[in-house]
């Protein structure tokens, strides 16, 4: 499965090359900008297909799913779907991550919480904040691709890929010693 879904990203231009600032802060010798993979719905419903799999694998019962805005909005809408619950979306309001719009999480709902990209699980976790707040249960994160290296951050993933991409300090970064040209992809205008 991993394979196909390496293809996917390959054939719309989602795995790029360079030298990327990430949202912590650290750099990259590669994106993945999940933005051009779903573009193509037909696409975007092949790889939550296979993390909604994933979920049915381990019998976990969903009620609602939320993905933070930007990254997860579409993906988590996509698994909504494949999963057959609510997708609503938490978004930045002077900073603070938080429910808009006029959506509910109701309370003890078990709550998936979708993303494009995890890396540290900076969004997610602030997410997460926003569904204890509504007293409900946050049962795992579901994302398209998986870049935590393995590094346990503490609840359950549902990844359709993991992969490993070399990060870097600044101070010990390699591409800035080369000077190579530094780009930020990513959405968030802090971090």
């Amino acid at each position: 499965m991993e394979d196909r879904i390496l293809e996917l990203l390959k054939e719309s231009d989602a795995l790029l090359t360079g030298h990327f600032l990430l949202s912590s802060g650290k750099h990259s010798d590669k994106y993945v900008q999940c933005a051009k993979l779903i573009q193509y719905p037909e696409k975007t419903e092949e790889v939550c297909k296979v993390i909604k799999k994933k979920i049915e694998e381990d019998d976990l019962k969903v009620d609602l799913v939320v993905g933070p805005a930007m990254g997860g909005i579409v993906i988590a809408y996509e698994l909504g779907r494949a999963l057959g619950v609510p997708a609503i979306f938490t978004e930045r309001e002077n900073d603070v991550m938080t429910l808009r719009r006029g959506f509910i999480i109701p309370e003890n709902a078990n709550v998936l919480v979708v993303e494009d990209v995890v890396t540290t699980g900076k969004s997610s976790f602030e997410t997460i904040e926003v569904i204890e707040k509504n007293n409900a249960n946050c049962v795992g994160i579901a994302c398209l691709v998986d870049r935590t290296s393995g590094k346990d951050i503490g609840i359950k993933l549902y990844p359709a890929i993991k992969l490993e991409i070399n990060t870097y300090e600044k101070e010990d970064c390699p591409l800035c010693k080369e000077n190579k040209e530094l780009v930020k992809p990513g959405s968030r205008k802090k971090f």
